[in-house]
């Protein structure tokens, strides 16, 4: 493996406050990646010169993919249990027991879900490093969905471990308090041709309007391939789509087992405090495209960083558009690998309906089960 080089990392203390922890690595992957293009000045020039099928994506998935026993494939892998050592440290409890034996109830809740995510999913980059160093060496884009691309950043070396996730625990425990302040959730919707999403959402308020609801919300919040979108809103709004599904054209409509309205301005509670401990985060010019979901495009400079982290909370995940920007290429250039490093396989389904040429070449590393794949 590539020589790893040693840094003392800052984990965030109470009240956002940087302290000293113990030396501690680098983030999953940034060292590989630094190491990979040391010698080049330019690394994006270099990546450009590979050939496109030499070339490797990385995906990070999102809350909702969470599953007790999630890590129990990574753990005999170098490094895994000092990730989830340091992340007892940061959280103040084991979340290794947790993603190990749950129960489901208390993984599945937004303060604990979004971290145990991001933490698998790091932890599914060691996995991978360890099997096909190559993959890590060759990446040249990296996404995450959602909290997902809190892990994205840390992998591309944007943000460390600690920093990162201590900023994922204020973030899910903020949301958490802001879902649990209005009842609301999120509805999966798959249409087709002739759906009406913006107008369906319109109406969904008029309704909440009349039963007394002030400034209902009902918004796309995930755009996520043609003709699916997830819908965020009052608990109040999702029913009503799900009662008048016909009229707009929805072949089916499914709850998201999610605690709140993810993604929409029932969310602006949560702005101040994640955008609070993002002024202590140090954010570094990633090594690798990260694509932003608010816009789908790749940051083009740190600064950007926090502030479209901020904004992703309360606007919705462009991840349709994302995965365009990523594998948009003229007719006969090969696709690059597609891994998918977390638990589930949600994004793998979700890029065979945006672009199945470039599905061929997706993979999954299971974080359940130790496949050695």
């Amino acid at each position: 493996a590539p020589a790893r080089v040693s840094r003392t990392a800052r984990t965030l203390g109470a009240g956002a406050e940087l302290v000293r922890a113990e030396p501690f690595f680098p983030p999953p992957g940034a060292a590989l990646l630094r190491d990979a293009t040391a010698a080049e000045e330019v690394p994006r020039e270099a990546a450009a010169r590979r050939l496109p099928g030499q070339c490797s994506v990385l995906l990070f998935p999102g809350q909702g993919s969470q599953v007790v026993g999630m890590g129990r494939g990574l753990l005999r892998y170098p490094r895994v249990r000092e990730l989830y050592a340091a992340a007892r440290s940061v959280l103040g409890y084991d979340l290794l027991e947790l993603s190990l034996h749950g129960p489901q109830e208390a993984l599945d809740r937004t303060a604990h879900c979004q971290p145990a995510v991001f933490v698998a999913s790091l932890a599914a980059v060691e996995k991978l490093h360890h099997l096909q160093p190559a993959v890590i060496e060759n990446c040249v884009a990296a996404a995450g969905f959602s909290v997902g691309e809190f892990a994205a950043l840390v992998f591309a070396g944007a943000m460390e471990f600690s920093e990162g996730l201590y900023a994922v625990k204020v973030r899910a425990e903020a949301m958490q308090e802001a879902s649990e302040a209005v009842p609301s959730g999120m509805l999966s919707v798959l249409g087709q041709s002739q759906s009406k999403f913006a107008f369906a959402c319109l109406e969904a308020r008029e309704h909440c309007k009349t039963l007394g609801i002030e400034n209902p919300v009902c918004e796309v919040a995930n755009y996520l391939f043609p003709d699916c979108r997830v819908i965020s809103g009052h608990l109040e709004a999702l029913q009503f789509l799900q009662k008048n599904a016909s009229r707009y054209h929805f072949r089916r409509t499914r709850r998201l087992p999610v605690s709140g309205g993810f993604h929409t301005r029932l969310m602006e509670p949560a702005l101040e405090p994640l955008a609070h401990v993002l002024k202590s985060v140090s954010v570094k010019k990633p090594l690798v495209s990260v694509h932003s979901n608010v816009d789908g495009n790749r940051y083009a400079h740190p600064k950007h960083i926090p502030k479209a982290l901020v904004q992703q909370v309360v606007s919705p995940v462009k991840w349709e558009q994302t995965m365009h920007a990523i594998y948009e290429r003229r007719r006969g250039t090969e696709f690059p690998k597609t891994f998918e490093v977390g638990p589930g396989r949600q994004l793998g389904s979700i890029l065979k309906s945006c672009n199945l040429q470039a599905w061929k070449s997706y993979r999954h590393v299971d974080v359940l089960e130790d496949d050695g794949t």
